[in-house]
């Protein structure tokens, strides 16, 4: 699942979200790791222009911070940037970040990666927003070098040059996952060539059969043999029955029926799915989380 609280747009960040903070995060990680959960994610924005503020907030936490923070307090979960725009920084500097984490966490980075959006965050640090798409295809390439095996890492493209520059703590894992979100075509082909994972963006289950087709066509035909992991995110979901407004998109119910429709995904070719729940509070999100983990996971498998 996303975090609540380090990101807040208004298209998904519930009202108590405001007024929390680290204890809040503690104990909803500390929940995950409790309660089966396969990964916890992290989002990456710098900063949020004026025009856009009023949707998306200026709520960021940093990823790599919340990631690390979370890390000390949880010990079987997985760690996601979901996604880092890691075309904003050079990857030299990416590495040293995401490798010390990897590093500290004991192996459970998942490196979600994405080519971003807000036009002003890129023209702010001096990158060109236009090229993001070719930007982050060779900031992957550098990055698979950087968070390789070899101390002294090398990488030789158009964007970045660099070798006999060593680099330690290396990370835990001899290969850390790339997962690349996003449902642009562009995303999906980036996903299908490059990386270990596909993280869909608001795709609907109608839409997702043919993008995991496309996919595995892409992969064919790009003779790679790698295993993948294809992910999705599910509608908002409400353990039971609310007694309030959750929005008419929420599947709601017991557990058989939640995970009936949540199988659904899986008939689709979808390995994970990134969940969400309605809540009005952090008690309510944990309860939910637990109720989820105990009796609506095990009916998934």
């Amino acid at each position: 699942m996303q975090l609540p609280v380090q990101s807040q747009s208004t298209l998904y960040a519930e009202a108590w979200e405001a007024d929390a903070g680290p204890d809040d995060l503690v104990e909803i990680a500390r929940t995950a790791d409790r309660s089966g959960f396969a990964y916890l994610a992290s989002c990456d924005h710098v900063a949020i222009p004026r025009r856009l503020a009023a949707a998306m907030s200026t709520v960021w936490y940093d990823p790599v911070a919340t990631l690390a923070f979370l890390a000390g307090v949880t010990e079987r979960v997985r760690l996601l940037s979901h996604v880092a725009v890691v075309g904003l920084r050079h990857p030299l500097l990416t590495a040293k970040q995401y490798a010390t984490l990897d590093h500290l966490c004991g192996g459970r980075l998942i490196l979600g990666v994405g080519a971003g959006h807000v036009r002003e965050e890129f023209e702010a640090l001096g990158v060109d927003f236009e090229r993001r798409g070719f930007v982050l295809d060779e900031s992957i390439d550098a990055l698979r070098s950087a968070l390789g095996a070899d101390e002294f890492p090398s990488h030789h493209g158009k964007l970045y040059d660099f070798e006999g520059l060593g680099q330690r703590p290396r990370p835990t894992q001899s290969r850390v996952p790339f997962w690349v979100g996003g449902s642009s075509p562009a995303a999906v082909r980036r996903a299908a060539v490059r990386g270990d994972g596909w993280l869909s963006q608001g795709d609907s289950r109608e839409r997702l059969p043919d993008q995991i087709a496309r996919l595995w066509r892409l992969r064919e035909e790009a003779g790679v043999a790698d295993s993948f992991t294809v992910g999705a995110i599910t509608e908002p979901l409400y353990v039971g029955e609310p007694g309030w407004a959750v929005g008419r998109r929420t599947l709601t119910g017991g557990p058989e029926a939640l995970a009936e429709s949540l199988r659904a995904y899986r008939a689709m070719g979808v390995h994970q799915i990134q969940v969400r729940f309605r809540s009005r509070s952090r008690n309510e999100l944990v309860d939910q989380m637990a109720a989820f983990g105990a009796d609506v996971a095990p009916l998934l498998d």
